[in-house]
């Protein structure tokens, strides 16, 4: 396993790439808020021999580059993430790649799908946060702390999304041992701009193109059975906007990837059969 940075020309980008090269398309794995590429880290070494995996830091988020002052906002849209994305993989001649994200990185998954769908081999959502799935209420919590912002100390807003990280887990003692590693970029000078700028995303809804237009790619839907931000009945209405998609229910919350790592894993690897055999 080896970790770099890659300049994208605005900003630098970390990945870390672990497996093997074969005959198998790359596997590009994307976080959600508030965590990082060590999100994944349960996972990786289950994925099948034969594939190279490809983990990165999404802007602003572990140890990739906090976005520039003036330009945070923009930079941290669904959009802007899904462009460095490609530009990453254009960096690390990339043609193809099975795509899995979880929660606003599986929004950005998406966008690059809709954008870019001959860069795309397969899709795999966990617990993705889309206009479709994303509840208003959470919308509206997030919209709340970035107004409420101004007047509340750092230590509170870190305090807040360390509990939304407990509240989000159905191990949430599992949660509390990997925070430091998630909140660590929101403590520099310029984190809690990023991170209210995060919020801002997640206020928004994780804006897409529409679901439907979705290319025919294969495609598994994987949800967390305790998820308390994202209920099951969001899943199969997901599921019936992607006919062509599969659905796995999986133990644990909204954080799969962490809580059931094997069980996500096991719904990688099908997709990655089946792209494989096409």
């Amino acid at each position: 396993m080896r970790g770099e940075f890659v300049d994208l020309g605005t900003a630098r980008v970390y990945y870390y790439a672990a497996g093997t090269r074969g005959a198998g398309e790359p596997v590009l794995l994307l976080h959600g808020f508030p965590t990082s590429s060590y999100l994944w880290s349960g996972v990786v070494p289950l994925v099948p021999t034969g594939h190279r995996v490809i983990v990165p830091d999404l802007l602003g988020f572990g140890r990739s580059d906090l976005p520039h002052p003036g330009r945070i906002d923009s930079d941290l849209t669904v959009s802007g993430h899904a462009d460095r994305i490609v530009q990453l993989l254009d960096a690390l001649k990339v043609d193809r790649a099975c795509i899995a994200g979880q929660g606003i990185g599986a929004a950005v998954a998406l966008a690059v799908a809709l954008r870019h769908p001959d860069r795309v081999t397969g899709l795999c959502l966990v617990s993705p946060v889309t206009a479709v799935t994303w509840p208003s209420r959470e919308a509206m919590l997030a919209r709340a702390i970035t107004i409420l912002a101004p007047g509340l100390p750092s230590s509170w807003l870190l305090g807040f999304v360390r509990r939304a990280l407990r509240r989000g887990s159905a191990d949430p003692a599992r949660l509390d041992r990997s925070a430091d590693h998630y909140l660590h970029p929101f403590r520099a000078a310029n984190g809690r701009s990023v991170l209210l700028a995060h919020l801002r995303a997640l206020a928004a809804r994780a804006t897409t193109p529409p679901i439907r237009s979705t290319p025919a790619i294969p495609t598994a839907i994987v949800w967390g059975d305790r998820d308390p931000v994202l209920s099951i009945a969001a899943a199969h209405e997901l599921r019936a906007l992607i006919p062509h998609a599969t659905l796995d229910v999986v133990t644990g919350g909204h954080y799969a990837p962490e809580e059931s790592p094997e069980q996500v894993a096991a719904a990688l690897t099908r997709l990655l059969v089946a792209t494989d055999s096409e």
